[in-house]
């Protein structure tokens, strides 16, 4: 195993800890995340808005850590066998999540949560169950996540319609989601 090995998951430890600054806290990111919101779904009242940009937060804790687990993985796996590396893996993960949770009850615009801290590891699992040799579970949540994408999104173009009010973006993410079910469906033909 070469030393340059271990810089992505090093390098990506250092991404998490510069996002656990005020860089990352809720108020810069509801800069950029609520008009972005807004402009996919103009007939969101202000606190589906602040409920998405919440959703949006964790899902990044989540993809974080899986990204993170994973790169662990990657280093892991070459001197150990799949099991253990993952189980490294997430142990790692999760460490890693206790120190940037605790950097951030250092941070003003931050708190530390142990909530969060369960959102990491969650994310670490996934990515260790995943690519410990098991790539069905990752083919069922995309295929979920694609259709809830869908149908949701189909019953909101509906009732911004019978209500009289544009969708903006939707329409583009309802139409990729179901594009790329299409494109799924005639790849695994």
């Amino acid at each position: 195993m070469r030393r340059a090995d271990w810089v992505p998951p090093i390098a990506w430890m250092a991404v998490i800890i510069a996002l656990s600054t005020d860089t990352g806290s809720a108020e810069h990111t509801g800069g950029f995340l609520l008009p972005a919101l807004r402009w996919i779904w103009p007939a969101a009242t202000p606190s589906l808005l602040d409920a998405g940009h919440f959703a949006i937060r964790k899902l990044a804790h989540l993809t974080e850590y899986a990204v993170l687990a994973a790169l662990w993985y990657r280093v892991l796996v070459v001197r150990r066998r799949p099991p253990a590396a993952a189980a490294i893996a997430l142990a790692l993960s999760i460490v890693w999540a206790c120190v940037d949770e605790s950097f951030q009850a250092l941070i003003p615009s931050r708190t530390a949560s142990v909530i969060d801290v369960g959102v990491d590891a969650t994310g670490a699992l996934i990515a260790c169950v995943v690519t410990a040799g098991w790539p069905r579970p990752v083919d069922l949540v995309t295929s979920a996540l694609l259709w809830t994408a869908m149908l949701v999104g189909c019953a909101v173009l509906v009732g911004n319609a019978v209500a009289g009010v544009g969708s903006g973006g939707l329409w583009v993410t309802t139409s990729a989601a179901a594009l790329a079910i299409v494109a799924r469906g005639r790849v695994s033909a």
